[in-house]
């Protein structure tokens, strides 16, 4: 019985053994994995952060897991998992790129519309500022924030094109149409006809 007990903890000890060797075995590899995995995500997570800044947050959360799995001597699991991190760095570049070239259209497109709409309410704004009598379906007030509606409107417009210049698209993107909501509510305060593609 003895002798059976004691072959039962020799065979336990020699797995034990031999499990923790293989797993450190693992840990040079793990660790260029982790270190490649790195590199790529550094390479391309500046430009990316620009464009889409959610993407790169969550794979910079993924990154520190995988760290963490190292620390805790899991690296048999690490390998895998830090090479597939590592493709999705480097497709970060590609989904940038993608995103960078949406931001410009929709700018485009704000960039074409909303100065003219802002100059049709500036000259709306002039014309009922000069008449003695304001339309019947315009009050005081209305006109009152129609014209502070234009104001913070021609503000903002600033700061867009500001973004834009300084390469920060998605702001510039995200006040323009802020610009348009707010055109569009002037437009139909003053009973003016919104351009279709606006609405």
């Amino acid at each position: 019985m003895k002798r059976n007990i004691v072959g039962v903890m020799t065979i336990a000890l020699v797995s034990a053994f031999l499990f923790t060797a293989c797993g450190s075995g693992d840990k040079g590899p793990a660790e260029l994995a982790i270190k490649a995995a790195e590199e790529a995500f550094n390479a391309s997570k500046g430009e990316a952060a620009k464009y889409i800044p959610d993407e790169v947050k969550s794979l910079e959360g993924t990154l520190a897991a995988l760290k963490e799995k190292f620390a805790k001597g899991n690296y048999t699991e690490v390998i895998p998992e830090a090479k597939s991190f590592a493709e999705k760095a480097k497709g970060l570049l590609d989904a940038a790129k993608a995103k960078k070239e949406e931001l410009t259209k929709t700018w485009t497109e704000f960039d074409q519309g909303v100065p003219k709409m802002v100059a049709a309410i500036q000259s709306r704004v002039d014309m009922l500022s000069k008449s003695k009598k304001l339309p019947a379906n315009l009050t005081a007030e209305k006109f009152a924030d129609a014209k502070s509606g234009l104001a913070a409107a021609k503000e903002e417009w600033a700061k867009a094109l500001e973004s834009f210049k300084a390469g920060n698209l998605a702001d510039a993107v995200s006040a323009a149409k802020s610009v348009k909501d707010k055109a569009v509510a002037a437009m139909e305060t003053l009973g003016m006809q919104v351009p279709a593609g606006a609405k």
